[in-house]
């Protein structure tokens, strides 16, 4: 739970970086949010699917190593999904 947690976290402040970083795909606060958030857990599951990472220590504690690369991870994909996202909104608006 924790993971995944960090993951949209993540996602939405890379979400909302990348609304500031590059301009032409601002979609507001919260649509940057929204759509870092999404992408930080969907890109962080693809990542810990691929990388095969575990989900949580086997003595039950948190795993901070893990729990700080979900986080980077999240906020790397969720920059990634809202720039995409938004230059296609914007795009479609015209």
């Amino acid at each position: 739970m924790e993971l995944i947690l960090s993951q949209l976290i993540g996602g939405a402040l890379g979400g909302a970086g990348g609304g500031k970083a590059v301009s032409g795909s601002n979609m507001g606060a919260l649509g940057n949010i929204l759509a870092g958030a999404a992408g930080g857990v969907g890109g962080g599951q693809l990542l810990g699917g691929l990388l095969g990472a575990a989900s949580g220590d086997a003595a039950g504690g948190m795993d901070l190593g893990a729990m700080a690369g979900n986080l980077v991870g999240g906020g790397v994909a969720g920059m990634i999904v809202q720039v995409v996202v938004g230059m296609v909104v914007k795009k479609m608006r015209g």
